[in-house]
């Protein structure tokens, strides 16, 4: 056992499907057993969320943002350009990753050429792709 694992990993997930984000935090709390995790239904939301959390507390950005592409209000591209605006982690505590259905490789090549992002995920996730993504070594 490593020494993380009792450290709570936290998760913002970004994503206008409210069954899709029940079924990720199911996974999630089934690949790690610490987390603390807040959902949030569009980009902006997410975005008043974070500017909040860095004015009261930048230690408690989340550790990962799992972003949907294709959400109302604000999508995951103008969520990447207003979160770099605002500078919401200037010192990159947070680690982004796009989840996305997407199968298009524009979307695919877009998420890679922006340095916040650290990889494309394709959905549906699953216990295995959350633990590679959270780095969980395999039991």
């Amino acid at each position: 056992m490593s020494p993380n694992n009792d450290k709570t990993v936290s998760v913002l997930l970004v994503d206008d499907d409210e069954i899709n984000n029940f079924i990720s935090i199911k996974l999630i709390k089934k690949a790690l057993t610490n987390t603390d995790i807040m959902a949030c239904l569009n980009g902006k939301f997410a975005i008043d969320q974070l500017a909040e959390i860095q004015q009261k507390d930048p230690n408690k950005l989340p550790d990962y943002i799992l972003l949907d592409i294709n959400m109302p209000i604000m999508n995951g591209w103008e969520f990447l350009d207003e979160y770099k605006r605002l500078n919401l982690d200037p010192l990159g505590k947070s680690k982004i990753y796009i989840i996305s259905s997407s199968v298009f490789s524009n979307d695919i090549n877009k998420a890679r050429s922006y340095p916040l992002v650290k990889d494309f995920i394709s959905k549906p996730l699953n216990v295995e792709k959350i633990k590679e993504l959270f780095g969980v070594s395999p039991n």
